[in-house]
């Protein structure tokens, strides 16, 4: 399994030709407590840059994007029943949906983890 990044702050978990998705340490810093979570619909399909979710927190609310082509196979009830889990485990029980890739050539174009860590400090 790797993991990726996109440059709107959403990380992936491949495992073969599917990805578990969340937000980012960076971007669960910046949003701060989160208090509501917008899942998408499981079997909905979505194209790379479609917003697939919502993050609210007490400062502001954020879209949570489509990191690939891909179709919703799962999503994190837990997350729905405790948002705070993305602050606390973003990228771990805090997870937001998993997908089934429809185009895998497109991981070419995500951030590895170094790549990630230099973009987000800039940003």
């Amino acid at each position: 399994m790797s993991l990726k990044f996109t440059q709107d702050h959403e990380w992936l978990q491949l495992n073969g030709e599917t990805a578990t998705v969340g937000i980012t340490v960076h971007a669960q810093d910046a949003l701060g407590d989160v208090v509501f979570v917008e899942l998408p619909e499981v079997g909905k399909t979505f194209a790379k840059g479609d917003v697939a979710g919502v993050v609210e927190s007490v400062k502001a609310a954020a879209d949570v994007y489509m990191p690939l082509d891909g179709t919703i196979t799962e999503v994190n009830e837990d997350l729905r029943a405790d948002p705070s889990l993305a602050n606390s485990a973003p990228q771990g029980a805090g997870w937001f949906f998993r997908i089934t890739l429809s185009d895998p050539s497109q991981l070419d174009a995500l951030l590895d983890e170094t790549a990630y860590t230099t973009f987000a400090a800039s940003a």
